[in-house]
C-alpha cells in the first residue's frame, strides 16, 4: 500500500510537530476558510490529531462581505465535517464590525480573532491552528518593508502567539494546494485574493514579479529574514521591558536612565510605556515614538507630546510621565 504524496506527508509533519508537545486527550481548533492554505490543513489536523490521542474540531468565519459568503462557509464546514473534525461552528462576524483602526484588512483580521478567540474557549482548544504559508510570510515583510516599519513588523507573523499556532509557515502555497489535490479536495478560490483594492493582493503580485527577476528562493528569503528579525526584535523588546521596569518611578519614568539607554532600546521602551498607559497600540506610529523620544533626549521646556487615546507625554523635574490633558505641566 503506498503512503502519503510528499506535498500531504509534508502539510502532516508539520502539524504533528506542532502538535506533538499537547497532552493526550487535548482539544484543538482549526480555522478554515476553506481555501487551499486552511483545507490542507483541516485535512492535515484530521489525520494527525487522532492518531496522536488528541480531538480536533474547527471553525469557519462568515464575514458576510459577498452574497455568496454564507454558502461558501457552508462548504467548508461541509468539508471539514466529512474529514472527521468535530464539533464545526461557523462564526457569523458581521460586515459592519470589520470597519475601524488600520482599514478593513486589518479589522476584519482583529474581529477574525476574537470569534476564533472565544470558540476556542467555547470548544475548550488548547491551541488555535491557523493556515498562513511562506508566501504569506514573505508577503507580509514585504508590507512592513513597504510600509517603513521597525523589525518587529518585519519579522512577520509569529509561528506562535499564545495558543494561535502557525504550522505551516515552512511550507509554499504550491505545497498546499498540491495537497488538497492529492487528496481529492476543492478548495475555494476567494476573488478578494485577486482584487487589487486590497493591499496585501498587490503585494502579492509584486512579490510574484520580484521571485520572477531574482529567483524561486526569494519568497523562503524572506520569510528566513523575519524568522531572524524576530530573534532580533525578542531580544531588544526584553532589553526595553528591563529599562522601563528600572526606570519606573512613583511620578513616572526617570529621564536620565532612559536617555542614557541605546536608542533601539529606548524606543521600544517608550512604545511599552505608551501603550501601557493605555495609548492604543494599533493606533501608535514611528512619529509618536520619536516625539516621545526628542522629549527624553532634547532640552528640558519642549511641548508635551500628544498620543492616540487623548493622552499627553509631558517632561517635568527630570521624569516622564504619559496622563491626561491638564494633569502636568511640562519643565520650565
Amino acid at each position: 500500500m503506498s503512503g502519503p504524496t510528499p506535498a500531504v506527508a509534508a502539510v502532516r509533519m508539520a502539524v504533528r510537530r506542532e502538535l506533538a508537545s499537547l497532552p493526550a486527550g487535548a482539544h484543538v481548533l482549526v480555522a478554515c476558510s476553506g481555501g487551499p492554505d486552511s483545507l490542507a490543513l483541516a485535512a492535515a489536523t484530521a489525520f494527525v490529531a487522532p492518531r496522536a490521542g488528541l480531538t480536533a474540531g474547527a471553525a469557519i468565519v462568515d464575514h458576510g462581505w459577498h452574497p455568496a459568503s454564507a454558502s461558501v462557509a457552508s462548504v467548508a464546514a461541509a468539508a471539514c465535517e466529512l474529514l472527521g473534525l468535530a464539533p464545526v461552528r461557523v462564526l457569523d462576524v458581521a460586515a459592519d464590525v470589520v470597519t475601524g483602526q488600520g482599514g478593513p484588512e486589518a479589522a476584519a483580521r482583529d474581529a477574525r480573532y476574537a470569534a476564533l478567540d472565544r470558540e476556542a474557549d467555547a470548544q475548550g482548544a488548547s491551541l488555535v491552528l491557523l493556515g498562513h504559508t511562506l508566501d504569506d510570510q514573505a508577503e507580509t515583510v514585504l508590507l512592513g518593508l513597504a510600509r517603513g516599519s521597525g523589525a518587529r513588523s518585519l519579522a512577520g507573523m509569529p509561528a506562535r502567539r499564545g495558543r494561535l499556532v502557525r504550522p505551516l509557515l515552512g511550507l509554499s502555497r504550491s505545497t498546499t494546494r498540491a495537497a488538497c489535490a492529492d487528496l481529492g479536495l476543492e478548495p475555494h478560490d476567494d476573488p478578494a485574493n485577486d482584487d487589487p483594492a486590497y493591499a496585501r493582493v498587490r503585494v502579492r503580485r509584486a512579490l510574484a514579479e520580484l521571485t520572477d527577476a531574482l529567483g524561486p528562493a526569494l519568497p523562503a528569503a524572506l520569510a528566513r529574514t523575519a524568522e531572524q528579525l524576530a530573534l532580533d526584535a525578542e531580544a531588544l523588546e526584553a532589553y526595553a521591558g528591563d529599562l522601563l521596569a528600572r526606570a519606573r518611578t512613583d511620578a513616572g519614568y526617570d529621564v536620565a536612565m532612559l536617555a542614557a539607554a541605546p536608542d533601539a532600546v529606548r524606543r521600544r521602551a517608550l512604545l511599552a510605556a505608551a501603550r501601557s498607559a493605555g495609548s492604543p497600540g494599533s493606533a501608535l506610529g514611528s512619529r509618536h515614538v520619536l516625539a516621545l523620544d526628542g522629549l527624553v533626549v532634547g532640552r528640558p521646556g519642549r511641548g508635551g507630546v500628544h498620543l492616540p487615546g487623548g493622552l499627553v507625554a509631558v517632561r517635568r523635574c527630570g521624569t516622564l510621565s504619559l496622563a491626561a490633558p491638564g494633569e502636568a505641566r511640562d519643565e520650565e
